[in-house]
């Protein structure tokens, strides 16, 4: 089987497997699901190493029509993508395995053993819908594929949310899935657009939108459609509660739903359509800036660890945003860079909340302290995450701002003193990233034991839970330290803007 369809059909074939083994062995669920995914993950670096060497892979399939194909595509732009979003789900998938356990016997206390193992399965058989999801967002070429398989991730979120999630899990679900099929309606409008001046739906036929009269709306409603996504200002009142609200052990995924708009928007509007994104490029801008402040702001304004994670989101993905509104082949790639490290770093963070959340059973950190001494591992992780978040080295999110604020200040530059002033703000948001982090990071672990967690069986969970997290912190450490095949792989796609 060819090597794409391959790994987009392994996530499919997985939750098959699940579905199919659910009565005979229920508690293999997490482990059919996640071998399935090591496995993808392993074609997934084969294919990008073969794409570093200089061999892209395209892959084409007739599904309904010739206007209407599903196309695969690893370039330098999604073969990274592709590895480091499946790396993510296969670190998250057997993080699971040992987290839904504790989360069923918690939601479904009341259920007899058979249904627990049900609901156990159950997560298992969804789970990898969301890499299935990924894959062909990232790797397909037509703009009705790109819609269809956003829309396999929204309603993935819902039913996890609503099996799975916290407080009113089933409303914030609901709010989830209204978002996301708002914003993939417009993305769909938007592609109508371009089909009805192109006379395709395809991504390699998008520059020949440039010029015609419907361009700067179809880039409009791409722009929209994936701010809300993206959660930017004013489209982001959905993150707080939704991405507080879900199973944490799928937040590192949640993080990768909403970042894969960056990737989305670099696909079918920075690349091809360049001089149309160029107009909206200030505004991009300005709205970046103002939710980068207010997010950061929002998450210094928490108690409850899980909401603290959630606003981070908001103002973290406004740093790629930036990038994209500068519009240099520097702030683009480093964009691009900076969205692969925030959802590792993010994975660790909000993974590391969870762990917290999971031993302790209290989210708000004034009931929390002197975790370290008791679990020192998570103590460790957490740490980590607040250095991957915060752009400090050796982590890949250091040399991702210092390669995308060198093309923000040179764009930030030629459009005076506006520009400048939003090229220093946007530096400067990186001191309230440091205070939000660290300052958890004292609450949760360093001083005397809170006394309200004395008598209570304190230490670092199973191996399942923190290695997962362990790799993720290693791969980000290693693009840290040696970047330069990474962005030369970006760097053969962007290179051009």
């Amino acid at each position: 089987m060819p090597v794409l369809l391959q790994i987009l059909l392994t996530p499919a074939a997985a939750s098959l497997a699940v579905v199919l083994t659910r009565r005979r062995r229920p508690r293999a669920a997490g482990w059919i699901a996640s071998l399935a995914l090591l496995y993808a993950t392993g074609l997934a670096g084969a294919v990008t190493l073969d794409v570093a060497r200089g061999t892209p892979v395209l892959e084409d399939y007739l599904v309904v029509s010739p206007d209407i194909e599903l196309q695969l595509l690893a370039d330098g732009l999604s073969a990274p993508t592709l590895s480091v979003v499946l790396l993510l789900c296969t670190a998250l998938s057997f993080y699971s395995v040992r987290y839904v356990e504790r989360r069923v016997a918690v939601l479904y206390a009341a259920a007899d053993p058979a249904a627990k193992s049900a609901h156990y399965s159950r997560f298992f058989a969804l789970l990898p819908l969301f890499p299935l999801g990924f894959v062909g967002t990232i790797l397909s070429t037509s703009l009705v594929a790109v819609y269809f398989f956003m829309e396999v991730l929204t309603v993935t979120l819902f039913f996890l949310m609503a099996y799975y999630g916290y407080r009113e899990r089933v409303r914030v679900a609901m709010v989830s899935l209204s978002w996301g099929i708002i914003g993939a309606l417009l993305f769909l409008v938007a592609a109508l657009l371009v089909y009805s001046q192109t006379g395709s739906l395809s991504t390699a036929d998008l520059p020949g939108m440039a010029g015609t009269p419907l361009a700067a709306g179809a880039v409009a409603l791409f722009i929209v459609s994936l701010m809300m996504k993206l959660a930017v200002v004013p489209f982001h009142v959905w993150m707080p509660s939704v991405h507080a609200e879900h199973p944490t052990c799928i937040a590192g995924l949640l993080a990768v739903y909403a970042n894969l708009a960056v990737y989305i928007l670099v696909r079918v509007a920075v690349l091809p359509l360049e001089a149309e994104v160029a107009r909206f490029g200030p505004v991009l801008m300005v709205l970046a800036l103002v939710t980068m402040v207010y997010g950061s702001l929002l998450a210094l304004a928490q108690t409850d660890i899980k909401r603290l994670a959630a606003c981070s989101t908001i103002s973290q993905i406004a740093y790629s945003v930036l990038g994209l509104g500068a519009l240099t082949a520097a702030s683009v790639e480093g964009g691009m860079l900076f969205f692969l490290s925030h959802v590792m770093g993010k994975t660790v963070f909000f993974s590391t909340a969870g762990i917290v959340v999971y031993v302790t059973g209290v989210r708000d950190m004034n009931a929390l302290g002197g975790l370290a001494s008791r679990m020192p591992v998570t103590a460790a992780l957490w740490i980590a995450g607040c250095l991957m978040l915060s752009g400090f080295p050796p982590f890949s999110s250091f040399a991702a701002e210092w390669i995308m604020f060198t093309g923000i200040f040179e764009r930030g530059a030629a459009m005076g003193p506006l520009g400048l002033a939003v090229a220093v703000g946007g530096l400067s948001a990186v001191v309230l990233t440091v205070a939000y982090t660290f300052g958890a990071a004292r609450k949760i672990f360093f001083g005397p034991l809170h006394p309200g967690l004395r008598g209570k069986d304190l230490r670092d969970p199973p191996w399942t839970m923190t290695v997962p997290l362990l790799v993720v912190a290693a791969v980000s450490m290693a693009l840290g330290l040696y970047p330069a095949p990474v962005m030369a792989l970006l760097d053969t796609v962007l290179g051009t803007l």
